[in-house]
């Protein structure tokens, strides 16, 4: 897996987990769960084209993407919920590590909605 060591990789890593999510929860008839998943995607796209001129180029450090791997095998309660706790995970650690506080809000928000997919 993928190092996520600058601002643009961890943008493309929680797009691609919000687009896997979307296909995961649809394929499983959790339609309310895909959208929710497709609108962080669409937020995160919108988040990584309208920050990137503010970026700077400092590495990111300490943040590897096996470390946030989905099981996606099945779709019982237990996994989704497995599932959401890992993405809520993801967006814990890597808020702190973006400078541009924008995006950094769209990286909370997104956590948060998946804490609450895991609680509620």
């Amino acid at each position: 897996m993928a190092s996520l060591n600058t601002f643009g990789a961890i943008l493309s890593h929680a797009i691609e987990l919000e687009a896997r999510l979307c296909e995961w929860y649809e394929s499983i008839g959790e339609v309310d769960k895909a959208r929710a998943a497709d609108k962080r995607r669409r937020k995160l796209e919108r988040a990584r084209r309208e920050n990137v001129v503010e970026i700077t180029l400092e590495p990111i450090r300490g943040l590897d993407a096996a470390d946030y791997a989905l099981e996606l095998d099945d779709g019982a309660a237990a996994s989704q919920t497995a599932v959401a706790k890992v993405a809520a995970r993801f967006y814990a650690d890597v808020a702190p590590k973006i400078n541009v506080r924008a995006a950094q809000r769209t990286l909370e928000r997104c956590g948060k909605e998946h804490i609450a997919q895991a609680t509620g």
